[in-house]
Formats: C-alpha cells, sequence, structure tokens
C-alpha cells in the first residue's frame, strides 16, 4: 500500500510573504510542517513573524524572519538574497500580502486606490519578478523538485466576483490573476510552475466583523453554499499541494478555496 508522503517539500526553501497573520502564518506554517524551511515576511508586526517562526521551528524544519514592504522595489530586492544567504536556494514563493481600504467608488481617494494596487499587484509583480531571476540561476534540484521552481500567488474570489464598495481590491485582485496567467505562460518553459490560490470567505482579521457573531456568520453563509466559513488552514493545505511535486502538471491554474462562493449562489433560486 502507497502512504501520502507526510514531507513532500523536503530539502525545499519557501519564502512566504505577509506571513506574520492570517492566511499567511498558516501557510508559512503548513509549508514547515511539509518539510520546507520557510521565509517568513512580514512589515509591521516582527512578533506575529518571530512566533510563526518558533512554530516551524519547533515542528522540526528551519524557519527566519525577513522584513520588506512588498510595495517597496529596493526591499523586495534584498529580501531574496537575504533568504538564499541563509538556505542557498528558493524553491518556492508563496506571494500572499494584501490590504483592503474600502469606500463608495465617488468617495474612493487616489490614495486609497494607489496603495491598494500597490501592495496587492505590483508588490506580487515585484516578488515574483525576483523569484523568476532567482529561479533561472540556479536551475533545477531533482533531487528536492520536478520544477526549477513555484510561485503560489494568493487573490482572492473577487478576479470573478464583483465587489461593490471595494473597487480597488477587485481590481488588484483581477489583475493579480491576469498577471498570473500570463506569467504561467510566459515561464513554464523553464520549468517554472506559476498557480493561483483564490480563497473565499475565511476567518481572518481583516473580514472578523463578517464572522465574528452569530447573526453576521448567518448572513455570510448566505454567500456560501458548502455551509461553513473557511479557516487558514484550509487556504494552506492547497498551497501545500500547489508547492509539491503533486501538482507537476498543474500549470497557471487558479484553485477556488472558497466553499462554492464562486459559483454565485444568490442565483440558486433564479434560474
Amino acid at each position: 500500500m502507497v502512504h501520502d508522503n507526510p514531507h513532500p517539500l523536503h530539502g525545499q526553501a519557501a519564502l512566504v510573504t505577509g506571513g506574520s497573520s492570517g492566511i499567511g502564518a498558516a501557510t508559512a506554517y503548513a509549508l514547515g510542517a511539509a518539510g520546507a524551511a520557510v521565509g517568513v515576511n512580514y512589515r509591521s508586526h516582527p512578533e506575529g513573524a518571530q512566533r510563526i517562526v518558533e512554530n516551524i521551528r519547533e515542528s522540526g524544519s528551519k524557519a527566519i524572519p525577513l522584513e520588506a514592504d512588498v510595495s517597496n522595489e529596493t526591499e523586495v530586492q534584498a529580501m531574496p538574497d537575504a533568504f538564499i544567504g541563509e538556505f542557498g536556494r528558493i524553491d518556492i514563493l508563496v506571494a500572499n500580502s494584501g490590504i483592503q481600504q474600502d469606500a463608495p467608488f465617488s468617495d474612493m481617494t487616489l490614495d486609497q486606490w494607489q496603495r491598494v494596487i500597490n501592495v496587492n499587484l505590483t508588490g506580487q509583480f515585484l516578488c515574483a519578478r525576483e523569484a523568476v531571476r532567482r529561479f533561472l540561476k540556479q536551475g533545477v534540484a531533482p533531487s528536492v523538485s520536478r520544477a526549477r521552481g513555484k510561485i503560489i500567488c494568493l487573490y482572492s474570489v473577487h478576479e470573478v466576483v464583483l465587489w461593490a464598495g471595494h473597487i480597488n481590491y477587485a481590481a488588484s485582485k483581477g489583475g493579480i490573476m491576469l498577471m498570473m496567467k500570463s506569467l504561467a505562460q510566459e515561464v513554464a518553459e523553464h520549468g517554472i510552475r506559476v498557480n493561483g490560490n483564490a480563497p473565499g470567505a475565511i476567518k481572518t482579521s481583516i473580514n472578523r466583523e463578517a464572522w465574528s457573531t452569530s447573526a453576521a456568520e448567518r448572513k455570510l453563509l448566505e454567500l456560501i453554499p458548502y455551509g461553513r466559513v473557511g479557516e487558514p488552514e484550509d487556504v494552506a493545505k492547497a498551497a501545500v499541494w500547489l508547492a509539491s511535486d503533486a501538482s507537476d502538471y498543474v500549470v497557471g491554474t487558479t484553485i477556488f478555496v472558497d466553499g462554492g462562493m464562486a459559483l454565485y449562489p444568490g442565483f440558486r433560486e433564479n434560474g
């Protein structure tokens, strides 16, 4: 009988942006538990990053915290060098950092628009570009992975689900999706796999008001056919699979981790 490998990422090194809390923290921990050495990026919560680093080390893997603002080109360029200096190579990038600054469209300021685009979309471009540059330099290590490198872009069901009042956020997520697919098309011939992980409603601090009371959760569940709000670990498990050789023939694909939210459940009674 063949058993699943409990450490499918053994010998690999993974960098997770926005890894100090929420989905990023759960993903960083899951990658570590799967055997990867992990760089936990943070911008403003060093204590959260350090806690995740310690948890990963307790699970038996190596980990370091890495401070950088993903919207700052100079800081992003330096981060992989520090990571590779510690672990020798980079095999996996999980581009997770993201923010919301919500407003009705007519009231939205240019700063609110630009900040969300800078962090969510430009930040993923900068991080992915630096990862691709290093993947191309270091070549393939067949003993650890069939791919030269893997990039997992975290975005949202709002790459396809429209969201009035959050137009900057939805625009950034749709942009990430097209960037991911175009990048996957460009670099696949070099043995680099790029895919997307699109969560729906997940219990994190960014959307606490939507699930923290029973009334709010009931209202949210009207949008989730599967009948429960997701946990960060749901997204993290998908990221581990996308980073492993189990998904080696998966290229340019979005995995929706959303309980069916992207199925437009509002139309269930209106078909």
